[in-house]
């Protein structure tokens, strides 16, 4: 089936699939950050698909490669039992930014907090972005970054 999906989001989205993956039996699908929202959107509502279920969402940090940042989004339908992972590159290494995709699945709200708190990841639309496990006045400091101190500020 994770060539069925990787085929439906090509043709749906000819232009956002970047390349694909496959690794012990699952399937990562990397896009384009721009159009995010539509592509869960079509992996949610599609009946052959049915990915009602966002797992997680999680930041990588790719420092000193460009880009540095990505996003992962892993998701899983219930009515077929696959799993598959969509990684959205972040295009501004100094401000990164992505689509949120709260509208989508409503469990992102935490997610998307957690990534931005942690990495510093804006998701544009986002209802309440702010820090959900660092206090407020660490603005700038995010400790998963890999140049984060060792020690910390």
């Amino acid at each position: 089936m994770s060539t069925a999906i990787i085929e439906k989001v090509k043709a749906q989205f000819p232009d956002e699939v970047v390349d694909t993956d496959e690794f012990r039996g699952d399937t990562t699908i990397i896009i384009r950050p721009e159009k995010i929202t539509e592509i869960c959107t079509l992996l949610r509502d599609d009946p052959e698909t049915g990915f009602r279920y966002l797992s997680s969402i999680s930041a990588v940090d790719y420092q000193p490669a460009s880009p540095r940042y990505a996003v992962v989004y892993h998701l899983y339908s219930h009515g077929s039992h696959q799993r598959v992972a969509l990684k959205a590159c972040c295009a501004d290494d100094e401000a990164p930014s992505i689509p949120s995709v709260v509208s989508v699945w409503n469990t992102a709200n935490w997610h998307e907090r957690e990534c931005y708190d942690l990495m510093g990841i804006k998701f544009v639309g986002h209802p309440d972005l702010r820090r959900i496990l660092t206090p407020a006045e660490c603005e700038g400091y995010y400790p998963l970054r890999k140049d984060y101190p060792v020690r910390g500020y």
